[in-house]
């Protein structure tokens, strides 16, 4: 199925510290594969603001985006955004950025527990390693971050997925999460936020989107209407990935329109 509107709401430019292009050639690229919308989401990790720089990064990455918003106006809608990691970790912080920047679109992420490193940069082959105690804190701390509410967009719901599945092969028997995922996914549903579909897991070794097509039902089951899509591209060829097989997903769930923000305010866009 070929859909005429498509729209990436998570992608990083090279104000990531994992990103790779800049805002105005990601900018290009998207424009030149058609896609009718995009958000700029660079990291601001708020456990290591300041540490790792992330209060200069984050104006460059403000001003970069709004700066390609003008340019390429009236040809690809370009939403100036974050990706906020950790918010719930320093909100003193968190809050005194959300209140200095007029952004478009907030995604809120936990990307590693307090004082631990990514889950990327572990290695689950460990047998050591307790890998369900990392899940239940994980998923509490995703409870709580749903619950601080002053974001748009819950990002990758299962992410450490991707490293101890995808990329270890070790088994997570998701049944034992079932009841605060459905207690995260009814905060989202209060608060009318959205859940992401984010489809980086589908070139990746996982192979499925985050959440997968079953929790993304579930959010529908409990009510859920509101979804955003994203690739979680950090190079400019990524730039739309997945974005189709996203919408197929959101279709066979019950959910017929996307958000988009401006203003932190959604509209709905007809999947079509």
């Amino acid at each position: 199925m070929a859909f005429k509107n498509i729209i990436d709401l998570h992608t990083h430019t090279d104000n990531s510290f994992d990103g790779n292009h800049s805002t105005m050639f990601m900018c290009e690229t998207a424009y030149m594969k058609g896609l009718r919308a995009v958000a700029f989401t660079d990291h601001v990790e708020i456990d290591g603001y300041y540490r790792d720089n992330f209060d200069r990064t984050a104006i460059q990455s403000f001003f970069e985006v709004a700066k390609a918003r003008s340019a390429f106006n009236g040809r690809l809608i370009v939403c100036v955004g974050v990706e906020l990691g950790q918010a719930v970790y320093d909100k003193p912080v968190a809050e005194e950025l959300i209140s200095k920047m007029n952004y478009d679109f907030i995604i809120g992420s936990i990307h590693n527990l307090p004082n631990q490193q990514d889950p990327y940069y572990t290695d689950f082959s460990d047998e050591s390693i307790d890998y369900y105690a990392m899940l239940d804190e994980y998923f509490q701390r995703e409870l709580e971050l749903a619950q601080w509410n002053k974001f748009d967009s819950l990002a990758h719901l299962t992410y450490p997925l991707r490293y101890i599945v995808g990329n270890y092969g070790r088994p997570v028997d998701m049944s034992r999460y079932s009841e605060i995922i459905d207690e995260i996914l009814l905060t989202l549903i209060k608060n009318q936020k959205s859940l992401e579909i984010n489809t980086a897991g589908l070139r990746q070794p996982i192979g499925v989107t985050s959440p997968d097509e079953s929790i993304v039902r579930r959010y529908r089951e409990l009510g859920g209407k509101l979804i955003t899509i994203g690739s979680d591209a950090h190079y400019a060829e990524h730039l739309g990935a997945g974005i189709e097989q996203g919408y197929e997903i959101a279709l066979r769930c019950g959910f017929d329109k996307i958000a988009v923000y401006q203003n932190r305010m959604p509209t709905l866009i007809p999947i079509e």
